[in-house]
């Protein structure tokens, strides 16, 4: 029931209004029959192309690829809370699922081409499958369901690593040292399969660093230098000041936007602080600090490794943490007396309430921000077209990967490459100087525009 309503909250407040932003055509491309592929930057991985490879081969509609991805997600959500079934009562799963899934940010990016959400979902499912594939055999875990979340286990990994290797890692290397700290952990068949599934998965990121980037250390470091660097920084404060938008913040210099709803954000660690305790009480300490653990493990390096931030970064960890919080207001409501219960629950309920609807207003002024300037990519399109710039085609300069893919025209190639007949445009601001073999073409206005920032003249080539 709650995948399912999480689903039809994507389809009622976002699928409708969201065009593609830049990181989607990125991805999107690469299997499209719209648009020549974009260029794949060193930080990319191919997982979510894949993903949206069943859609995107066939049909140009961006609606048809915003439903499949709600759908898909929702399978996600409701897949990943099924693997912590028997772990937990339902009610409390379902409750963990309200908690992530009523989150703006969990919503927002559920029917969008990214990566952040399909981390969540299979790192939460990773979580669960290893405390199953953790316990040894008994009369209840017999040997063939223990055998089968370990297959799950080492497929989380994977999928994790083919869509974000980064994130993959630090789930990784979280999942490790619990099998090395934990004696009834310190089995080698959860060890091989969090391994296998990791290399399994990371083994495209690797192949194609060697094909195109000299190896997987030059990879890297060309994905670090496209992020300003790897090292440490204290970025906490600036996903606090991006909890409630911009969606990329960088350089964060911006104020905390609607800090009386940002209460949730600080109260988070206390939840997660009382959802252990509840749980060790409940004789469930083991799995709810590892979800904990592994949960603030992904967010690690968002938070102390790169010097910007995007709420989206967060995800993985949010769905991680949604365990030991359902915990902590499952004890709230089961730890009081009966007497007092119903109050507990009437009491709950509302905070949940009200927690739900504070993340749909800004859900619904996100989304608001974004359908001007993401609807204006597709009016540039279009008053290029007006200028005769039609496949073949090749656009360059400011915001060219999505426009071109709105124009159905490649965007990655130099113009010193291109063929004979291939119409060219360069788009720059007003009174910035074009590139030298742009000077002498022919200067044209876009009258679609209607977000500053987006605010382009266009030197098009001669035919």
């Amino acid at each position: 029931m709650v995948a399912a309503l999480f689903t039809g909250a994507q389809l009622a407040f976002v699928v409708p209004r969201l065009a593609l932003s830049w990181d989607e055509v990125v991805y999107i491309s690469q299997f499209s029959i719209h648009a020549p592929a974009a260029y794949f930057d060193p930080a990319r991985a191919r997982g979510v192309p894949l993903l949206a490879a069943p859609v995107t081969m066939l049909t140009s509609s961006v609606l048809a690829l915003r439903v499949y991805l709600a759908l898909a997600s929702g399978l996600g959500l409701f897949l990943a809370l099924l693997a912590w079934r028997g772990l937990r009562p339902a009610w409390q799963l379902a409750l963990a699922g309200v908690v992530y899934g009523g989150l703006w940010v969990a919503l927002y990016y559920g029917p969008q081409a990214m990566p952040d959400e399909w981390v969540a979902f299979s790192g939460l499912a990773a979580v669960g499958l290893f405390l199953r594939a953790a316990s040894r055999p008994t009369a209840i875990t017999t040997t063939r369901p223990r055998r089968a979340a370990l297959c799950g286990l080492a497929g989380c990994l994977a999928i994790a690593a083919l869509v974000r290797p980064g994130d993959a890692v630090f789930l990784a290397g979280a999942l490790v040292l619990a099998v090395l700290a934990v004696p009834a952990w310190r089995q080698w068949q959860p060890f091989a399969a969090v391994v296998v599934g990791l290399v399994a998965g990371g083994a495209e990121w690797v192949v194609e660093a060697y094909l195109r980037f000299g190896g997987p250390l030059a990879r890297l470091h060309a994905a670090g230098a496209e992020q300003g660097g790897f090292g440490l920084h204290f970025a906490l404060w600036a996903e606090f000041r991006a909890l409630n938008g911009p969606t990329l913040c960088r350089p964060c210099t911006v104020g905390v936007r609607y800090p009386e709803v940002s209460l949730w954000w600080l109260a988070l660690p206390v939840l997660v602080t009382l959802g252990v305790l509840a749980a060790r009480r409940a004789d469930r300490l083991g799995s709810s600090l590892l979800a904990a653990w592994c949960g603030l493990a992904v967010a690690f390096q968002y938070l102390f490794l790169i010097d910007y931030a995007a709420p989206r970064f967060l995800l993985p960890a949010y769905a991680l943490l949604a365990i030991p919080v359902a915990d902590a207001l499952g004890w709230l409501v089961t730890g009081v007396s009966k007497d007092l219960r119903p109050g507990m629950i009437t009491l709950l309920g509302v905070g949940l309430a009200l927690q739900l609807s504070v993340q749909n207003a800004v859900l619904n002024h996100q989304v608001a921000e974004k359908v001007t300037f993401f609807g204006d990519y597709a009016r540039i399109a279009a008053d290029l077209h007006h200028l005769g710039v039609r496949g073949p085609c090749l656009i360059k300069g400011e915001q060219d990967i999505p426009i071109a893919y709105y124009a159905g025209c490649a965007s990655a190639p130099s113009v010193s490459s291109v063929r004979s007949g291939t119409a060219i445009a360069v788009l720059e601001y007003p009174g910035a100087t074009p590139p030298g073999y742009a000077r002498h073409w022919r200067l044209h206005h876009l009258p679609g525009v209607r977000s500053k920032l987006l605010r382009f003249v266009a030197y098009v080539a001669p035919h």
